[in-house]
This record gives C-alpha cells, structure tokens and sequence, in this order.
C-alpha cells in the first residue's frame, strides 16, 4: 500500500481525521496546515498520494495542484482535492489544474481508503482523471431535435466513449442522460464530441459535472478500477 502520503489542509482537525484513517490501515502520512510550506515539500520529496483542501490561504489547492503538477517528483502523483464546494467551476478549474478526484465533505473512512487504493500498482503511472474503465451502461444523447439511444464502452471522470446507431459531428454539444445502475436516475451532464470513429463510436467530453454528478460518477468507476487491479 502506498506509505508516504501529504495531507494539506489549514483545519488542523481535517488532517488530524484523515491521518487517523490512514494510521488505522498502517499506511503513513504527514500533515501541513501552512501550503506554502507544503509547496515547497513536494519539489523535495516524493509521495504516493496528496490530499490537498480546495479552500486555504494562497496558494490554494487549486494553485497548489497546478505547482505539483510542474514538479519533477510528483508530476504524476494522485491529487484527492478535498471539497464541500457545490460551485461547479470549482470542480472544472481543479480538473484543469490536474486533480485525481475528490474527496467530498463531510469525510468519509470508507471513501478515504478506496481512494488511496487507486494509487496501487501501476495505475499509480497514470493520470486518474483520464483513467478509463471498460463498463457497459445504457446512455441517451440529446443534440437539439434528435435522440440517440446506445451504450458506452468505456467511462472517466472526463468523458465517455459511446457506441450509437449514427455519428454527430465533432464539436456537436449535446446533452447526455447516463444510466449508472438500474432503478437508479439517469446521470445527467453536457458533453461535447471530441472524436468519432469508422465503428460508430464517438469520444465525448464532460463539461458542467457538478459535485452531485461527479461524485456519483466517482463512486461507480471507483470499484472498476479497483477490480481491474485486482
């Protein structure tokens, strides 16, 4: 399991609570309430996971995700944004720095320890935001007028592939209702054609997931991927 693990976050009960949950499941962590201090620990260290708190005096996690990112040491490092944010650029903004995933508030153990499990094996190698996962599940794709009825192939925190009947164009936005698990509503986001291929599969990008939607989408990929470690 991975041992060397940061938690940043300027409530010093947070990181006490998630540096208890780790210490229960014998993995160690280190905890900082100042991120300039823990700007500068991760250009001199390497770690296997960072549990980073969205909101915190400059640089914030945001900020700070984006100076992780440009490191050599942790350039690829998971990146758990911790957040009780329900402002969708927010979420899009820690995306496009290079958050892994996110860690909702209030904190979950459970949640804590399948995230940190992600970071296992080689999918440690990986950016988890684009990390797919093979799983069929029934979607529906509005774009104005028209209805497409079909079924993904694969599924990220950022996008969708989808086998349907015909093709939209590339750069076509469109509404998607996804289909996680029976008896259960549609997820509900706004996509764009990113690709299409020969095979009537098209590439779809998310676009305005907010935290009640990725957090559902979160908690179903979560355990593809565990089972494709194990």
């Amino acid at each position: 399991m991975p041992n060397r693990i940061l938690i940043v976050d300027d409530n010093p009960t947070v990181c006490e609570l998630i540096q208890e949950v780790l210490s229960s499941a014998e993995m160690e962590s280190c905890t900082l309430t100042d991120s300039g201090q823990a700007a500068v620990r991760v250009t001199q260290e390497r770690f296997d996971a960072v549990f980073l708190d969205v909101r915190m005096p400059a640089p914030d996690g945001i900020e700070l995700t984006r100076q992780i990112r440009a490191t050599g040491l942790n350039r690829r490092t998971p990146i758990v944004i911790i957040t009780g944010e329900e402002d969708n650029t927010v979420l899009k903004r820690a995306f496009e720095a290079g958050a892994s995933f996110f860690l909702f508030k209030p904190i979950d153990r459970h949640r804590i320890l399948r995230l940190i499990r992600v970071t296992e094996g080689s999918i440690r190698q990986e950016a988890r935001r684009y990390q797919r996962v093979k799983a069929t599940c029934l979607v529906s794709i509005e774009y104005g007028q028209d209805l497409l009825n079909g079924t993904t192939l694969d599924l990220s925190l950022s996008g969708i592939l989808v086998r349907a009947p015909s093709l939209l164009p590339v750069e076509s936005a469109v509404h998607v209702s996804l289909t996680l698990k029976s008896g259960t509503p549609p997820l509900r986001v706004r996509a764009r054609v990113v690709r299409v291929s020969e095979d009537n599969c098209m590439g779809l990008q998310i676009e305005n997931a907010g935290p009640e939607e990725t957090k559902r989408l979160q908690e179903f990929i979560l355990p593809l991927i565990l089972a494709e470690i194990e």
